[in-house]
C-alpha cells in the first residue's frame, strides 16, 4: 500500500508531536503546521491524502483550512478535531465540508479509522467517476474478432504478457485496433479491477500533457486555479495507456523514463515525489527505432518501452479477417439504427475483400455504418457501399513461383 501523506493543522505541539508520532507508527506520513494560514498555503501549492485540524488555533481557525483544502483540492478529505465538541460546531464544520468530526481528548486508533474511512471514500468517489467514464466508452465496444493466423499470434502475445506487470509496446497502422490491444492486456490481467486510462499524446501540447500526466498544483502556471492528480496517480493499480507516444518532445520524455524507471513523477509545480504503480502500455504508428536513430526519440526511453512489443498487421494482410469483422460491425451498427438489412449480399462481401483498407479496421466499421444507412433492403448490396470500395478492384494474388527446370543427368 502507498504511504499516505496527512497534513495535520495543531497548536498544540505535545498534542501535535503525540498525534503525529502515533499517526507515522500506523504507516503514515506526517507534516504539521501550527497556523491556519500556514496549513491554507500549503493546500493550496502541495496535495495531501487527508487533513487533519484543530478547530480553535492560535491564529484563525479549522475552518479557513476546511475551506482552503474543499476550494485547492476537493477529493481530499478534511477531519475536525476540538476540545469544544458542540452540536454547533459540528455542524459548522460539516458545512464547510469537513469529511468527519472528533473530539478531544483523540484517540490514536480513532483517529486512524477515521482516516482510512476518509482516503477510502476519496478512492471510492474516484473509482465510481472512472468507472462511469468507462462504461460510456465502452458502449458498442467490439471485442477483438479474428480468424487470421496473424491475429491469432497477437492474442497468443496478449494472454502471455497479459498475466505480468511487463511494459508493453503496441506498434501498427493507423485504425488497427491498437487501443482494443491495450484493453484485452489490462483486462486479462491481475490488474482488471484497477482503472484503465488513456490518452492521445500528440492531442495536446507539451506543458498541457505533462499536467495531465504528472498532475499539478494551484498556481503553478496560468490556469492552475486548484490542485489536480495526473493520469499516472489516477491508473495506479490499474493500466496507463499513452498512446501515440512517438508524439511526445524530449522533455516529456525525460520524465515519462524517469515515471518508469523509478515508479515515481513530480506533480507540475511540486518538489514532492509520489509513488505510483501504473502499468504502462504505449503505442505507436511510427517506427520508433528509426526516430531513435534519428536523434527524434530517446534511445533510452524507446528500449524501456518495448520490453514486449506487440506489431498488429494491417486489415489488408489478413483479408480472412474481414467478413467477421464486417458482420460484427454489421450487428453493433443495427442496434443503433434499427435497421432491417441484417446480411451483407455476396457481391457486397467481394467488393469488401477486394479493398486495400487504407484506414484498417476503423475505416470498415465507418463504411459498414454509411452502408448500412444507405440500405434498403434485408441485405446491404454492394452498392450500399462508398463508391471507393464499391468499385474496388479484386485483390491480386500472388503467383506461385515456377519451379526450376530439370537439368540433364550429367553421365
Amino acid at each position: 500500500m502507498d504511504e499516505k501523506r496527512i497534513l495535520l493543522v495543531e497548536d498544540d505541539s505535545a498534542q501535535a508531536a503525540m498525534l503525529g508520532l502515533e499517526l507515522k507508527r500506523r504507516g503514515f506520513r506526517v507534516e504539521a503546521e501550527r497556523s491556519a494560514p500556514a496549513a491554507v498555503a500549503r493546500v493550496e501549492k502541495e496535495i495531501f491524502d487527508a487533513v487533519v485540524t484543530d478547530l480553535r488555533l492560535g491564529s484563525g481557525d479549522g475552518l479557513q483550512v476546511v475551506a482552503a483544502v474543499k476550494s485547492s483540492q476537493p477529493e481530499t478529505g478534511v477531519i475536525v478535531i476540538t476540545g469544544h465538541g458542540s452540536i454547533d460546531t459540528a455542524v459548522a464544520a460539516m458545512k464547510a465540508g469537513a469529511f468527519d468530526y472528533l473530539t478531544k481528548p483523540v484517540e490514536p486508533e480513532e483517529l486512524t479509522l477515521a482516516l482510512r474511512k476518509t482516503i477510502e471514500h476519496r478512492d471510492l468517489v474516484g473509482e465510481v467517476r472512472r468507472l462511469r467514464a468507462e462504461v460510456r466508452e465502452r458502449q458498442g465496444f467490439a471485442k477483438i474478432v479474428s480468424t487470421s493466423a496473424q491475429m491469432k499470434r497477437v492474442l497468443d502475445l496478449i494472454s502471455k504478457v497479459a498475466a505480468t506487470d511487463a511494459t508493453v509496446l503496441i506498434t501498427g497502422e493507423s485504425g488497427t485496433g491498437k487501443e482494443l490491444v491495450a484493453r484485452a492486456i489490462h483486462e486479462n490481467s491481475p490488474r482488471r479491477d484497477g482503472s484503465f486510462v488513456a490518452i492521445n499524446c500528440g492531442a495536446l501540447p507539451e506543458g498541457l500533457l505533462e499536467s495531465e500526466l504528472f498532475g499539478h498544483v494551484k498556481g503553478s502556471f496560468t490556469g492552475a486555479d486548484r490542485n489536480k492528480r495526473g493520469l499516472f496517480e489516477e491508473a495506479s493499480g490499474g493500466t496507463l495507456f499513452l498512446d501515440e507516444i512517438s508524439e511526445t518532445t524530449p522533455g516529456l520524455q525525460v520524465k515519462l523514463l524517469r515515471a518508469l524507471q523509478e515508479g515515481e513523477i513530480r506533480r507540475v509545480g511540486d518538489n514532492h515525489p509520489v509513488k505510483v504503480s501504473a502499468r504502462v502500455v504505449a503505442a505507436t504508428n511510427r517506427d520508433l527505432k528509426k526516430l531513435a536513430t534519428e536523434g527524434k526519440f530517446r534511445d533510452d526511453l524507446y528500449y524501456r518501452l518495448k520490453v514486449f512489443p506487440i506489431e498488429i498487421p494491417p486489415l489488408r494482410e489478413r483479408p480472412e479477417d474481414i467478413p467477421p469483422l464486417a458482420e460484427t460491425f454489421l450487428k453493433k451498427a443495427r442496434v443503433r439504427s434499427g435497421s432491417a438489412a441484417a446480411k451483407f449480399t455476396p457481391a457486397a462481401l467481394k467488393s469488401l475483400a477486394s479493398y486495400a483498407w487504407p484506414g484498417n479496421v476503423r475505416e470498415l466499421e465507418h463504411a459498414v455504418e454509411r452502408a448500412l444507412i444507405m440500405a434498403s433492403g434485408l441485405a446491404v448490396d454492394r452498392g450500399d457501399l462508398p463508391p471507393e470500395i464499391a468499385d474496388a478492384a479484386p485483390a491480386a494474388k500472388a503467383k506461385p513461383a515456377k519451379r526450376p527446370a530439370k537439368r540433364a543427368a550429367v553421365r
